[in-house]
């Protein structure tokens, strides 16, 4: 059996998904967590249930009302569970009364039916079934209430006489004037059956109302979001990111020396005990420092995400965005996007507008990923340890200022027909679900491990290789007689605006980033590591070693550089895809990295002049 799970945005539709198969996907207080069809089996059945985007009517204005209607009317589920948000009943009910319209089976799933009492809301659900003519299960998706009665009645062959909701010569007209009046038809009939079966009691200010006051607050609010994200990198990047590094570090080093004391034992070559220590343990476990830092910033946006919080940001740059022709609903991908670029950008398909939505596909590189993270990390952590937390937070909102120019000069000379509108029911607040944000949080470091586990070492090996063999294949005793180094210093004029000197070193590094952008500090870790001027491949900045000339100028300039600079692979095959050709894919990174090299040129070359 087929079934459709269909609900306007915030309803719980994904909680209740999740509930129904056991499965795990992204939960959001936005519209546009679920952008494609999810699919799943209903616990203890055969029965197939897709979780469709949130929308709120079957009128295809956007994408997801597109991929939603598709479903459908063609492939024809044979049940459609129909989640309605019970604290916003009269909202909800609209696009129940297009689905009633249906021949197909439907079931009503009643969510937040535990929030009804401190709303001051009493609904009768056999009244409110008996006057829609369709079977209402009361649930609780949070809570987990009321699932198994609602699994139970998807195979129930019990049929409810369907209400007539609209005059059926009415709906053969296209004009819009009948549909407005189709549309008033259905809000008058919502408004009978409510007034039969709901009673309401009046509630005084509730505890999300207040908090709104403070957060919400025309002067307040950017102080307080400036300091809430202040906090989250002050956490990762900072005092709390800096310890665990550290250990993460030491363990890696003993398994380093553990490794190397059996490959001398059992007497391997010397290439291969470079390729093995200098290589792969060097180049994976330069990415795997980091993890303790991702985990706590993936911990950090995962509860900013569930309490609430995010929604009313969303809401506060909204009127920003509006005046550069974004809205605030691009805010949307800038978030998914600090996790990791991919999904980010496919998230931008939730924005009705076309050059809207080119815009944002083109500018959520430019929010620090998960993947920019080691870079910022390994830079701030070294180069301004009493304030890495204030840099790597430095860089986010650098990100926005370039993110609102960026968009003031296409929206005048490129994307010209932009039409912003933003319109999103703000969720309570409520307390994070503990099980939900660690298993999102487990779901994004695993996601990074197996970059580590496949992109990086492949990688690592690359270099490893490109740097310990000459152009002749020759094992070579001088890493400036490697491959590596003969290209790179080819094309490290371009990086000396940048970083004061030519380095190829720094140049092949950066480069790297193209693939995959925790590669850069793989990179740096496995030439330091080869340098002859190093014991230690870890003193990555020592004063003798191959990187020693960075500044904290230099030092901040690079960040810039990998920030805003094209990203990794499979982020620009995302972006080919959302822009739709080629040629539009390398204009955008054109566009990124030239203007990574003039942002990059400006901090070093302004604030060397000034230190």
């Amino acid at each position: 059996m087929k079934i459709g799970l269909i609900g306007n945005q915030n309803s719980g539709k994904t909680t209740l998904f999740n509930c129904l198969t056991g499965m795990n996907s992204k939960i959001g207080n936005w519209p546009g967590v679920t952008i494609e069809k999810k699919t799943g089996k209903v616990i203890g059945t055969n029965h197939e249930i897709i979780d469709l985007p949130g929308i709120y009517s079957l009128n295809p204005y956007s994408t997801e009302e597109e991929i939603s209607r598709k479903f459908i009317f063609e492939e024809k589920p044979d049940v459609i569970i129909n989640i309605v948000d019970a604290t916003s009943i009269e909202r909800s009910l609209y696009l129940t009364t297009q689905l009633l319209e249906l021949n197909c089976k439907i079931i009503v799933a009643l969510n937040m039916v535990d929030k009804l009492e401190e709303k001051g809301i009493k609904i009768d659900i056999k009244k409110l079934e008996e006057n829609l003519g369709v079977k209402i299960c009361p649930i609780s998706a949070l809570k987990r209430t009321g699932i198994n009665e609602l699994i139970k009645e998807i195979d129930n062959k019990t049929e409810f006489k369907r209400t007539q909701i609209c005059d059926k010569n009415l709906e053969k007209q296209e004009n819009i004037d009948i549909r407005e009046k189709i549309a008033i038809q259905r809000y008058d009939f919502i408004e009978k059956v409510l007034s039969k079966s709901i009673k309401r009691k009046y509630i005084s200010e509730n505890i999300s109302d207040k908090l709104d006051k403070l957060f919400l607050n025309k002067i307040l609010a950017f102080p307080i979001f400036i300091l809430i994200m202040f906090l989250v990198y002050y956490l990762s990047v900072g005092v709390v990111g800096k310890y665990t590094v550290n250990l993460v570090e030491s363990s890696i080093e003993l398994f380093q020396n553990l490794v190397l004391k059996i490959l001398l034992t059992i007497g391997t070559t010397d290439w291969i005990n470079s390729l093995i220590i200098d290589g792969i343990i060097t180049g994976v476990g330069a990415v795997l420092e980091f993890i303790p830092q991702l985990m706590i910033l993936f911990l950090c946006i995962s509860l900013l995400e569930t309490t609430g919080y995010m929604s009313r940001i969303a809401l506060l740059l909204d009127k920003i965005f509006r005046k550069i022709g974004l809205s605030g609903k691009c805010l949307i991908p800038f978030i998914i996007g600090s996790g990791c670029s991919v999904p980010g950008i496919m998230g931008t398909r939730i924005i009705e507008n076309d050059d809207e939505r080119k815009m944002t596909t083109i500018l959520t590189p430019f929010i620090p990923c998960s993947a920019k993270l080691p870079i910022i990390a390994l830079f701030s952590s070294y180069f301004f340890p009493q304030s890495a937390g204030l840099v790597s937070a430095s860089l986010y909102f650098f990100a926005i200022i370039v993110i609102i120019i960026s968009a003031l000069l296409m929206k005048r000379f490129v994307f010209t027909n932009t039409s912003s509108t933003y319109i999103s029911e703000l969720p309570e607040y409520k307390m994070p679900n503990i099980s939900y944000v660690l298993n999102d949080v487990a779901d994004k470091v695993i996601a990074f491990l197996k970059r580590a586990g496949t992109i990086i070492l492949i990688c690592s090996i690359v270099i490893w290789f490109l740097l310990s063999f000459s152009f002749e294949m020759k094992f070579v005793e001088k890493i400036e007689d490697s491959i590596l180094a003969t290209i790179g210093s080819k094309i490290s004029f371009v990086f000396k605006p940048i970083l004061g000197v030519d380095s190829w070193e720094a140049t092949v590094s950066a480069i790297q980033g193209l693939i995959a952008k925790e590669q850069v500090a793989s990179s740096m870790a496995v030439i330091s590591g080869l340098s002859d001027n190093l014991e230690n491949g870890n003193e990555i900045f020592s004063a003798n070693g191959t990187f020693g000339f960075f500044t904290p100028v230099s030092a901040y300039a690079f960040m810039v550089f990998n920030l805003f600079s094209a990203p990794c692979f499979g982020a620009i095959g995302a972006m080919k895809h959302e822009l739709g050709s080629f040629r539009k894919m390398f204009g955008a990174i054109t566009f990124q990295t030239v203007l990574a090299w003039i942002l990059a040129t400006l901090v070093y070359q302004i604030g060397s002049g000034i230190i």
